[in-house]
């Protein structure tokens, strides 16, 4: 229908952009100013005038007039087992949690292989929109089997499996208590969930109890987070006295199994195994396929209840693609090998205890690590931390400075990570040149 001449003139499209703008900037009381009034400091809009990154040059500028060489983002030249090329030199290799030396195993690296010719490179979505290939629930169904309770679900990432899982299960109306020497990862998920959150003393469980006279009743859903292996100190928690709190108090318990699974345990099936406990004791398990098992991702184990609200709604999977085949199928392969070859844990054990024997024969300090294959060597001094570090890839011995923020500087350390692929002989060899130049720097 043609317009007639007692229509309203029709507004172009930038009439009408103009027009809305003004009734929104109208409505609420926005003002027009031109660029010349805007006085903001440069810190608040370029990354190179942070302060937070000016402090950290400043730092790293440290270790350059002090001719320290940088000891961070090392670059492997070949697989990373008891021996690594790094700037061309072959060192013995203490930097890497290559525990059972699954990866790099031709069996493990066939099962990639075949996974990649099988499924592709990557699972292309989600699992739930179509995500999902059979090696999914193989290797979620070993897992759960390995640690004794119904069901699994796995993440593309360790870290992210606490930070989502944490962080939807509870909220503002809970309690997160959690050890002091907790991973990262558990304390982003802390904070995600807006649950109050408080840390206790290392493995103090008097104090945890403490906590928990005065605070349970104020909150509807309580967690309590620990370790199975605690990564920088390698020790492992009181289980069965931790578990006899959690359900005098009626809480949840979290285990993050990240060093424990392949590590401790007969077979290497984790905390649950060492002291032997009910697996439907803890709640929560979770774990890595980035350490023992030769992979990248984690995993949440149960409950079948948990494990299928998770798969709906944690927004860490529901909103993340699915895990690779190959990544998959590594880790899948990596379980199979250590269960049925016990003589890689066996191996594993022997190695980390004649390390932890003879770095403390030679009066190194190995602070509170017992029967993993994590140990420290504290040092108490970043700068001198971080000039073993040197000292020994000078020698080539490979182990990484644990500087603040990780550890208080009164507690800066050298972390070994020991494996089955290390020989005695290298091992001996290791502590003689620690010790050597621990005690002259």
């Amino acid at each position: 229908m043609a317009p007639s001449s007692h229509d309203p003139p029709q507004k172009s499209d930038e009439e009408k952009r103009r027009s809305v703008k003004a009734a929104f900037a109208s409505r609420f009381g926005f003002k027009k100013k031109s660029s010349l009034e805007l006085n903001v400091p440069s810190k608040y809009f370029r990354f190179d005038q942070y302060p937070e990154y000016q402090e950290l040059k400043q730092k790293l500028d440290i270790g350059v007039k002090l001719q320290i060489r940088n000891p961070f983002f090392a670059v492997h030249e070949q697989v990373s087992t008891e021996k690594t090329v790094i700037e061309g030199k072959i060192c013995d290799n203490y930097a890497c949690y290559n525990y059972l030396g699954m990866s790099g195993d031709p069996t493990v690296s066939q099962a990639a292989k075949e996974a990649i010719d099988n499924y592709g490179t990557s699972a292309s979505s989600s699992r739930i929109q179509a995500g999902g290939i059979p090696l999914h629930r193989e290797l979620e169904m070993i897992i759960a089997e390995m640690i004794g309770v119904d069901d699994c679900h796995i993440f593309v990432a360790g870290f992210s499996t606490n930070v989502t899982t944490i962080g939807h299960l509870f909220g503002p109306k809970d309690l997160i208590l959690y050890d002091a020497l907790s991973h990262n990862s558990v304390i982003q998920g802390c904070i995600l969930s807006g649950a109050r959150r408080l840390p206790f003393p290392h493995s103090d469980w008097a104090t945890l109890e403490e906590l928990l006279k005065a605070e349970r009743t104020d909150y509807e859903r309580v967690l309590i987070v620990v370790e199975g292996v605690y990564g920088m100190d390698g020790d492992i928690p009181d289980l069965p006295g931790l578990i006899e709190i959690k359900k005098k108090y009626k809480t949840f318990l979290m285990i993050d199994e990240a060093h424990s699974m392949g590590t401790i345990g007969q077979r290497g099936c984790g905390i649950r195994e060492y002291f032997n406990i009910d697996p439907h004791d803890v709640d929560i398990w979770m774990g890595t396929l980035s350490k023992s098992f030769a992979s990248c991702g984690g995993y949440i184990a149960g409950d079948p209840a948990l494990i299928e609200y998770l798969k709906y709604t944690v927004p860490g999977s529901v909103y993340s693609v699915g895990l690779s085949p190959p990544d998959t199928a590594s880790a899948l392969a990596a379980i199979r090998l250590m269960l049925a070859e016990p003589e890689r844990v066996d191996t594993l054990h022997k190695n980390a205890q004649l390390f932890l024997d003879l770095a403390k024969a030679k009066g190194l300090d190995t602070g509170l690590s017992h029967d993993t294959p994590v140990i420290p060597i504290i040092v108490r001094s970043s700068l001198q931390t971080v000039r073993m570090a040197q000292a020994l890839f000078e020698q080539n011995i490979i182990a990484q400075p644990v500087l603040p923020p990780g550890v208080e500087e009164n507690a800066t350390r050298l972390r070994f990570f020991v494996t089955s692929l290390h020989t005695e002989d290298q091992i001996s060899r290791t502590i003689d040149r620690i010790a050597d130049i621990f005690h002259k720097i």
